[in-house]
């Protein structure tokens, strides 16, 4: 039986409480349950096993092998050879651009120095990439076997953000992750985790009935279970993690380092990454140097105001159950860095030298030169097409404009008048617009949506009525709704607000899963409408329909459905015309059927049937199909 979430946040509350009463005792738990895991695969792998190493044993006693002997041994190893593939687990390794000591030799001594400190493992690569992170990979090169392979992941504009000092700190910070003083165990214990997520999706992935029957059934019970345990120690490790950055590099480093990446990471995500974006609607070509831009963007500061509002934000989060890492107050208090400190934390100063400069020396520029050219060789199509598509959309929003002065827009061009406004004029000029369609149409979700989430960028409580309204009306919104609404609150530190709506998000998805499932299939026994398709729609169907001379029939009706009827489940059926002296082989069926599915558009979700299909006759269904009004919208003639 599946946890829930509300049993699993129960869950990871008691072992919190458990954690801090008896760490050795939590700790030893933890342990045994991660063996648990490995102990069911090798017990299961010994028995299968055994058996081809019993059938061997009698053959050499008995001397005498025959057919019953041969067909049991393919019985026995074929399940033996599924599940063992099954386990097989792979890690690729990251990607990035690998440094060298002799290339960037600061570097390696800052990390030689600390990896001796910490006595963590040595590591074998350190990588370089253009994400604003860094991180520690443990890489399994033989799967749950281990021989780990250690990375060290560092991203050029986060080392741009940050001072010397504070980069210190962070990289202290991840090798106190795989600290022999305090964290080995931890570390273990997440490979471990990580290795068994990987062998639940492989076995999910997985086609064989016989390796879902000996470990996805335990695992599906087992994993949420480990995952609680383990995500306890995660956070205990980050705080421990912390702890030996403020030991090695000072704790007013590790502290500014945090509040550096909070605010600096959010620059990025929601100034210069948006400004990069809006300059498609005017260049044809991706910038040549992106990366180069981006440092000198951070090395030019982030303005004050918009730093306070995002620091302001990141100090008002909760930590939550979302994430192992602890919220930004949290890990302040526990290096104190708060005890003293006014309520308005002052920013960092401005970064004089950054930790590229001085780790990366005479490659910084080269590097930068790299990243930068491969950005621009990745983005150059995408970028075409969204030039292409920006060229156009806003020719037809100067039509609409123009056109808006004199006369009445209909709710389909007042709707794409707003979201173009919102796309090339920013959100301020869509909002009127907006305002204008919800007079006259006040229930058109679209509108509402796109209303709620400017609100909501503006830090404007009205923005949720907006997108309830539009979740109201349109299913389809209520996954991305409930994630902006969420989003909102946690950041505003509302958990228990949040919590609500990923737990409606989570029923809503339930919900899909089983109105798939409803849809995934037609027989005789269900009940069929008709179709009600407007006469517009209608007639472009039978206009894509007419080009096909296989057809000789087509019947179109609605299935009767118990979840979200209000998004009509169509049937449509085929009959193929078929001359008495041609050969007709499934394969031209399935070729015909293929086809037409990818062609022809259809005027919301359908189901495609070929009634007199070589290799299934629907000869009832068709039967049906006939009786329902309006049903046979198609017949060609001749």
């Amino acid at each position: 039986m599946a946890i829930t979430q509300p049993q699993f946040d129960a869950l990871i509350q008691r072992l919190e409480k458990f954690a801090h009463q008896q760490p050795a005792l939590y700790k030893l738990c933890v342990a045994l349950l991660a063996v648990l895991g490995y102990a069911y695969i090798f017990t299961i792998l010994a028995l299968l096993l055994a058996l081809p190493a019993l059938l061997v044993a009698m053959v050499i006693s008995t001397g005498r092998i025959n057919g019953y002997v041969l067909k049991f041994g393919i019985l026995v190893l074929v399940p033996t050879f599924i599940v063992l593939k099954s386990l097989w687990v792979r890690f690729p390794p990251p990607t990035g651009l690998e440094l060298r000591r002799q290339e960037v030799p600061r570097l390696f001594e800052l990390v030689d120095e600390l990896t001796l400190k910490l006595e963590a493992p040595r590591f074998h690569h350190i990588l370089l990439t253009e994400e604003f992170n860094a991180g520690v990979i443990q890489r399994p090169r033989l799967g749950i076997f281990g021989w780990q392979q250690n990375y060290l992941i560092v991203g050029l504009p986060l080392m741009q953000a940050l001072s010397p000092e504070q980069f210190r700190a962070v990289l202290a910070h991840e090798l106190g992750h795989l600290s022999g003083n305090h964290s080995r165990f931890a570390g273990w214990i997440y490979r471990v985790r990580q290795i068994y997520v990987q062998i639940l999706k492989r076995l999910q992935q997985s086609n064989h009935g016989g390796s879902s029957v000996l470990f996805q059934n335990f695992f599906n019970w087992y994993a949420p279970f480990f995952y609680a345990y383990s995500f306890v120690l995660a956070r205990i490790n980050e705080y421990e993690a912390d702890r030996c950055a403020a030991a090695l590099a000072g704790a007013q480093n590790m502290a500014e380092a945090l509040i550096n990446v909070k605010v600096s990471a959010k620059f990025l995500h929601h100034s210069f990454w948006p400004n990069i974006d809006k300059q498609v609607i005017h260049q044809v070509e991706p910038p040549a140097a992106i990366y180069t831009n981006l440092v000198k963007a951070l090395a030019a500061g982030i303005p004050a105001d918009e730093a306070t509002v995002w620091l302001d934000r990141a100090l008002a989060q909760k930590t939550d159950l979302d994430d192992t890492h602890p919220c930004l107050t949290d890990r302040l208090a526990a290096l104190g860095y708060l005890k003293g400190k006014p309520k308005q934390i002052p920013l960092p100063a401005d970064v004089k030298i950054s930790a590229a400069q001085e780790f990366l020396e005479s490659k910084f520029k080269q590097f930068l030169a790299d990243f930068d050219h491969t950005w621009k060789q990745d983005m150059e199509t995408p970028w075409r097409q969204r030039y292409a598509y920006a060229k156009e959309a806003q020719n037809q929003l100067k039509i609409l404009d123009k056109k808006a002065k004199t006369q009445q827009l209909t709710p389909e061009d007042a709707w794409d008048r707003a979201a173009w406004t919102a796309e090339f004029k920013g959100n301020e000029a869509a909002i009127p617009l907006l305002r204008e369609i919800l007079t006259t149409a006040p229930a058109h979700p679209s509108t509402h949506f796109l209303l709620g989430q400017i609100l909501l960028e503006q830090n404007e409580l009205s923005g949720i009525g907006h997108i309830e309204k539009a979740m109201e009306k349109d299913p389809e919104k209520v996954l991305p709704g409930c994630e902006l609404i969420y989003a909102f609150f946690k950041e505003h530190g509302q958990l228990e607000k949040a919590k609500a709506y990923q737990a409606r998000a989570q029923q809503h998805y339930e919900l899909l899963l089983i109105a798939q499932q409803e849809r995934s299939f037609v027989q005789e026994s269900d009940t069929f409408l008709p179709h009600d398709l407007p006469s517009a729609a209608l007639a472009l169907l039978l206009q894509q329909v007419s080009r096909y001379t296989q057809v000789k029939e087509v019947y179109l009706v609605r299935k009767k459905v118990i979840y979200f009827p209000e998004q009509p489940f169509y049937v449509l059926g085929i009959k193929l015309r078929r001359a008495w002296y041609k050969f007709q082989s499934s394969d031209s069926d399935q070729q015909f059927f293929n086809q037409f599915v990818s062609e022809v558009r259809f005027p919301g979700q359908a189901y495609v049937i070929l009634l007199n299909s070589q290799e299934k006759n629907f000869k009832d269904l068709e039967q049906i199909l006939r009786e329902i009004q309006g049903a046979a919208i198609y017949k060609h003639e001749g």
